[in-house]
């Protein structure tokens, strides 16, 4: 009994095994979306957070082991980023007279981004290498590790508060704007791209074709003005 136990557990520590763990709490999290209506706490990745994080405990396996077994994974979700451009392009009309106004909206949302977070952070007494790391919170996770590793802070704990804060933007990003009375869709996907990255646009795209196309359109250009954007104000903030 002991001898099959030893050996259950060596395959789940395997890559292999360790990536049907992802994909396996990740369907978990789509089973609950899809039993619990879409309900907005029902976030796929929230659950596959869970049970992954749970089960790499359990199994005592490393982190860094972890992340190298699921490199397949990591990998796909470059051309999963590349294709949320599809349903942009089928929005394409859409962006009719909206061009200007988003552009505005997307660096004026960066700068306060960059700004609020900073100043709250040494508002609570965090250090200058917190401050620097959660400068690029609404980046998205390759772009706010590159950039706070450059800026000095700790890109690791950039990468958790890049997702903590896309996980929190999709619960309760969409309820926000339903009480605000924000109707317009454009609008609805352009602010929750830019604070929440690829898992609010999912959670846009589960909502309407439109506003899942400009969350998308958000999310790239909103990484863009943070990567351009924090080396500047980093001269005036630190």
């Amino acid at each position: 009994m002991s001898d099959a136990l030893d050996s259950a557990l060596e395959v789940a520590r395997s890559p292999l095994g360790l990536l049907a763990i992802t994909l396996v709490g990740y369907q978990l999290g789509r089973w609950a979306q899809e039993r619990t209506g879409g309900h907005a706490a029902a976030q796929p990745v929230l659950v596959a957070i869970v049970v992954v994080g749970g089960a790499i405990t359990l199994l005592d396996v490393d982190y860094l082991a972890y992340r190298s077994a699921t490199e397949l994974v990591a990998f796909w979700l470059g051309p999963a980023t590349v294709a949320l451009a599809i349903p942009l392009h089928r929005q394409a009309d859409r962006l009719k007279g909206f061009v200007v106004p988003m552009l505005v909206a997307v660096a004026v949302g960066a700068v306060v981004s960059i700004v609020s977070a900073v100043l709250l952070a040494r508002v609570l007494g965090a250090d200058e290498a917190l401050e620097r790391t959660l400068a690029t919170k609404a980046a998205t996770t390759p772009v706010a590790i590159a950039v706070t590793e450059s800026l000095g802070g700790i890109p690791p704990l950039a990468a958790v508060f890049v997702i903590l804060v896309g996980i929190f933007s999709a619960v309760v990003a969409p309820a926000t704007l339903n009480l605000l009375r924000i109707r317009d869709r454009r609008a609805r996907g352009l602010a929750v791209g830019a604070v929440s990255h690829g898992i609010g646009a999912s959670r846009m795209l589960r909502e309407d074709e439109t506003e899942g196309a400009f969350a998308g359109l958000a999310m790239g250009l909103t990484a863009l003005a943070i990567s351009l954007l924090v080396p500047v104000l980093a001269l005036v903030l630190f």
